[in-house]
């Protein structure tokens, strides 16, 4: 009985010596299958780092690709613009062409001025209409519509007198015709903050004072003549115009 005692009490008090004799053997054992690691720098620092600079490369190849396509497509329409007859032609002005023009290249309207019996006409002349006879037919649903059949340019008419007072005339020029839309007096007296009455509608007036009017103009030099040259002026002008923003749309691109 004595010598059963004595084995528990030596079996109980080696038994916390055991447990820890095999938990430092099982650390030591995992320690040497796999070397310490400091986590918190390995993944703070160089996984993200790596991932930044992938992402960040990837996205610089996408852009620079994607801007390469555009510029490439940008230089295709300014060739196709190069090679168009309008964007360099030579205007002939018509024989006793009455106007001064102000072209300003960027600009999309042409000035004309000119002097008659102590008055100042002045008339802008705006980018045509154009009119190429593909997709203009009018659908069956849609013949309430009126669809332009001409190439047209809209002018604005000012007849200047010396009092500052003037009529102003909207306008639109088709080949060998000339359209009054409206004509309104434009008096310095009416003061800023009152709406001027602007008169009726023009085709309402009497057809001899609608013919009158057209004569006003024709003497003044806005006669078919005159807006057939404007017609193929601002067309080509028009062709200048936008190889001129391509050709500023690629140095943006490039820069």
């Amino acid at each position: 009985m004595a010598l059963a005692a004595i084995i528990r009490k030596s079996a109980s008090n080696l038994a916390p010596l055991v447990s820890r004799i095999v938990r430092i053997g099982h650390r030591n054992y995992l320690s040497a299958l796999s070397p310490p690691v400091n986590h918190h720098a390995s993944f703070s620092h160089s996984r993200p780092h790596a991932v930044l600079q992938y992402y960040s490369t990837a996205s610089d190849a996408k852009k620079q690709s994607s801007t390469e396509f555009l510029l490439r497509v940008i230089e295709s329409e300014i060739k196709v613009a190069q090679e168009t007859d309008d964007h360099d032609r030579v205007e002939e002005f018509p024989k006793e062409f009455p106007f001064k023009i102000d072209d300003n290249a960027g600009q999309q309207t042409v000035i004309l001025t000119r002097e008659y019996e102590g008055e100042l006409v002045t008339v802008d002349v705006h980018m045509p209409d154009l009119v190429t006879g593909e997709g203009n037919e009018i659908d069956d649903d849609t013949d309430d519509i009126q669809k332009p059949t001409q190439s047209s340019i809209p002018l604005v008419v000012t007849v200047s007198k010396r009092s500052g007072n003037s009529l102003e005339f909207h306008c639109v020029a088709y080949p060998d015709e000339i359209a009054i839309d409206s004509l309104s007096v434009k008096n310095l007296e009416t003061q800023e903050d009152q709406v001027a009455y602007e008169g009726p509608n023009f085709q309402d007036l009497d057809e001899k004072l609608r013919k009158a009017f057209h004569k006003y103009l024709e003497i003044r030099g806005i006669k078919p003549s005159t807006t057939n040259f404007l017609h193929e002026y601002m067309i080509n002008k028009d062709s200048r115009e936008f190889l001129g923003w391509l050709k500023n749309l690629k140095k943006f691109i490039e820069a």
